[in-house]
């Protein structure tokens, strides 16, 4: 199976079911990063991501990571951390701060795929109203945080970082909170790995997330940066 080449068109992606297995997901190349064209592949269940030195490449991958706000419950672990943490949660009050933070290698995370190419688009989707940070404050220190983009009733989240224990875990829990009140029903974490794992996170099929994603997409709700 070829890889289809993106053309001018910001909409059109080939049919998530063309993706390869593998690399696992691996659908088209090229395009750009523009705000239409991001919206529009979040929209068909396609993301983004790559290294500097590779064309940009569009990834739809089987099975799908998600968590469904309405009924996910958080365990003990969880359950105690949010109820006796002592952080302060804003939205969006540093969203170029948070993406900047999730970019910063770490010792588990040597490498990272958010560029200044991505870095920047992500940006200016924030600025569009598209793209939004959870962020956990200590005092006046940013000490964890993360940000995707909400699409009516589904968050794409992308990345999270914490530079305290726990912090990431809190911004995490904030927005599974915010999401239920909101009465969102998807939230899409991409690819499996065992931190979202832990956190409660499962999977489903391709085909499957592409039901939940355009029920989700039916949803008309508040942002969560509104409630």
């Amino acid at each position: 199976m070829m890889l289809t080449l993106l053309n001018d068109d910001p909409t059109d992606f080939p049919d998530i079911a063309l993706a390869l297995d593998e690399p696992n997901g691996l659908l088209a190349f090229g395009g750009d990063l523009h705000p239409e064209r991001l919206i529009a592949a979040y929209r068909q269940g396609i993301f983004p991501w790559f290294s500097d030195d590779d064309p940009i490449m569009w990834w739809s991958p089987d099975p799908r990571c998600i968590i469904e706000p309405q009924h996910y419950t958080p365990n003990r672990t969880l359950t105690k951390l949010w109820r006796n943490h002592s952080f302060t949660i804003r939205i969006n009050s540093a969203f170029e701060q948070v993406i900047t933070a999730c970019s910063e290698p770490t010792p588990n995370r040597p490498d990272t795929w958010i560029n200044q190419d991505m870095l920047d688009a992500y940006c200016q989707l924030h600025r569009l109203g598209h793209a939004h940070s959870v962020e956990v404050w200590h005092g006046d220190q940013l000490v964890g945080g993360l940000y995707g983009l909400q699409l009516n009733g589904a968050f794409c989240g992308e990345s999270m970082f914490h530079r305290v224990s726990g912090a990431s875990k809190i911004a995490f829990l904030a927005l599974i909170e915010r999401m239920k009140t909101a009465g969102m029903t998807l939230l899409d974490c991409q690819l499996e790995n065992p931190h979202l794992m832990n956190l409660g996170a499962t999977v489903c099929s391709r085909n499957d997330f592409a039901l939940r994603l355009e029920q989700a997409l039916l949803i008309d709700c508040q942002q969560i940066v509104k409630i």
